[in-house]
């Protein structure tokens, strides 16, 4: 396992551009498959979870070309389907949590999709009946091996569109579901469908690509089937937990940041709910200026007085992957803050680590933990830790780039899955990160 080794207490300065959204890449990379004509996307990361995917599809017989930074090129007019029946494909899906969605395109598409369960971060149960139902309202059939954990859904006689009321606002569900339906005969509707922004971007793809989903942005989806999809050009997102992970680190390390590019209007309540904790975050253009808070910031009340509460939700409420950085920026302010992960019963499992870095915070459960802030009266220590998953082990890092001394991170390839480049981004603005393998 490769380590960080970070010096922290130094300030950081400079611009930083975020890199393409993470979980938008993993959603319109799955779309490629719905066509045999070529696609061209622009802005993909270069990170661990999105090049294994990139793999998954060259070994499914999809013809990928990188034709300059972040942009490639996807033919998939010529598949090997049997790949789909290999050991390889069950390590390569295994793997990785974003490869349930390439099950919605090829049953769309050619009747039929499998995958093994796949992997991903440890953050809690996961469900994914939410992707199986909607096929299954589709009209496919179901069946899963036990033995071997390998899902399959078959739609011999092809798929027909239908009403459907999600039990949950499922983004990658959604997603699945919506990549089935567009090439099923009839109209099918989406209630409660996931709305966020990579939901969003999904449709307005396959819009373009010929579909015809209306209601993007809302929880209701009307989907009109379509015979065939064609190709089209795309440019993912900046990353929003990117943009939330650096307003952190600024607010933390007392720095002068400006994150370039930002797309102001893709942020939702982002910036609102970092500002609840006390922090100036400045729109100049479409960029995100963070002034260095030498006086630290200080944690907004309720109007009726009462301790601050911070939730995730559903889209457009608080995404659940920015709740980690909310926490550790809390260590540091002036007051305090309860922190309510609503969604993953696991993600709070990492405060053990900034306790032990001398952060004030009581887990109440899985799901609550209430953060005193410290109003950097006293500097987080240095420590040795080690990274459960992509979202706490950047909160871990900020924490050390924060504290008094050298700390030494383990299991960084947990960041890398979700981070582009990320030492010599760092780097770049000032930060003592060195990668040790």
């Amino acid at each position: 396992m490769g380590t960080f080794q970070i010096e922290g207490g130094h300030r950081l300065s400079g611009d930083i551009q975020p890199q393409g959204a993470k979980n938008e890449a993993l959603q319109i990379l799955c779309a490629v498959l719905l066509t045999e004509e070529k696609v061209t996307i622009h802005n993909i990361p270069d990170i661990v979870d999105v090049n294994k995917l990139i793999n998954l599809l060259r070994n499914l017989g999809v013809k990928i070309e990188k034709i300059g930074k972040g942009s490639y090129t996807f033919q998939s007019d010529d598949l090997n389907m049997d790949y789909l029946n290999s050991e390889q494909f069950k390590i390569d899906g295994g793997g990785l949590r974003g490869s349930i969605m390439i099950v919605g395109p090829m049953l769309g598409r050619f009747g039929k999709g499998f995958i093994p369960k796949p992997g991903g971060d440890k953050i809690g149960r996961r469900r994914l009946d939410t992707h199986f139902e909607g096929f299954m309202k589709l009209g496919a059939d179901f069946r899963y091996n036990k033995e071997e954990r390998f899902y399959g859904v078959e739609a011999p006689n092809g798929l027909k569109g239908d009403f459907m009321l999600l039990e949950e606002a499922s983004v990658t569900g959604t997603a699945n579901i919506v990549m089935a339906a567009v090439l099923a005969k009839g109209t099918t509707t989406i209630y409660n469908a996931a709305c966020e922004p990579y939901l969003q971007q999904l449709c307005k793809m396959l819009n373009s690509m010929g579909a015809n989903i209306s209601g993007v942005g809302s929880n209701l989806l009307t989907i009109e089937g379509v015979e065939k999809l064609g190709g089209c050009v795309h440019r993912v997102l900046p990353d929003m937990i990117e943009i939330g992970s650096w307003i952190g680190l600024a607010a933390m390390t007392k720095s002068e940041i400006t994150i370039k590019n930002v797309n102001w209007g893709m942020l939702g309540i982002i910036p609102t709910t970092f500002r609840k904790l006390g922090i100036t975050v400045e729109q100049k253009g479409d960029d995100i200026h963070i002034p260095a808070h030498t006086d630290g910031y200080e944690v907004q009340s309720f109007i009726d007085g009462s301790i601050m509460n911070i939730s995730d939700a559903p889209w457009p409420g608080f995404t659940p992957d920015l709740l980690s950085i909310i926490l550790v920026i809390a260590t540091q302010a002036r007051g305090s803050v309860l922190i309510h992960q609503k969604m993953f019963e696991s993600r709070l499992f990492f405060v053990d680590k900034l306790i032990d870095m001398g952060a004030k915070i009581i887990l109440c459960d899985p799901h609550r933990a209430t953060v005193i802030g410290h109003d950097f009266t006293s500097q987080l220590k240095a420590t040795t830790m080690t990274s459960p998953d992509i979202r706490a082990g950047i909160s871990l890092l900020i924490a050390a780039l924060s504290a008094k001394g050298t700390s030494t991170i383990h299991n960084i390839e947990q960041i890398d899955r979700g981070y582009e480049h990320i030492v010599e981004r760092l780097q770049g603005i000032g930060a003592k990160i060195t990668r040790l393998d």
